[in-house]
């Protein structure tokens, strides 16, 4: 911006708004890196182990506890996985039937698990990637394997979440 020459009043204006759209995108972006040094403290201090999970880093692991509270009011990884919408439905029409999300279900969570599910198709050293690929290769679609990621996604996260709260529960009863 120091470079910047305005030649008339109406190029002064611009250069004004852009020197405050860059003061206030700072302002935000270290706003934002202070709210998640936060949420992995806060993380941390629960004992959750979430964060191991390839994909989940402090605000998605943030996110997860606090959309789902205690995981231990889902008897099952499957009710968990109907909760958050990753769970598929059957869908059938005439002789053909087939399988898509639910539309139903605690949508930020299931835009959570969405979210892994990326980045772990993304990154060719994670689980997720080798289990997508495997999808692809049985003859799968791209959709089709990132759905059954996303609720084999679901099911680990609920198992990681019961075994925190066990631990928990665990250490508080020895203490």
């Amino acid at each position: 911006m120091r470079t910047v020459r305005p030649a008339g009043d109406v190029e002064k204006i611009r250069k004004d708004l852009a020197r405050d759209l860059v003061a206030e995108i700072r302002t935000l972006d270290k706003q934002l890196t202070e709210n998640s040094a936060r949420m992995q403290s806060l993380v941390e201090t629960t004992g959750s182990t979430l964060m191991k999970t390839p994909g989940i880093g402090p605000v998605m692991a943030a996110r997860l506890i606090g959309r789902v509270g205690r995981a231990d009011r889902f008897p099952t990884a499957a009710a968990f996985a109907n909760y958050a919408g990753a769970a598929p439905v059957e869908i059938a029409s005439a002789d053909k039937a087939r399988h898509r999300l639910s539309r139903s279900g605690d949508r930020q969570l299931n835009s959570v698990l969405h979210t892994v599910t990326v980045v772990q198709i993304r990154v060719p050293s994670s689980p997720g990637h080798a289990y997508y690929q495997r999808k692809l290769s049985e003859g799968k679609t791209p959709k089709e394997a990132k759905r059954c990621l996303k609720r084999r996604l679901a099911d680990h996260v609920w198992r990681v979440m019961i075994a925190d709260e066990r631990r928990t529960t665990l250490s508080v009863t020895t203490a």
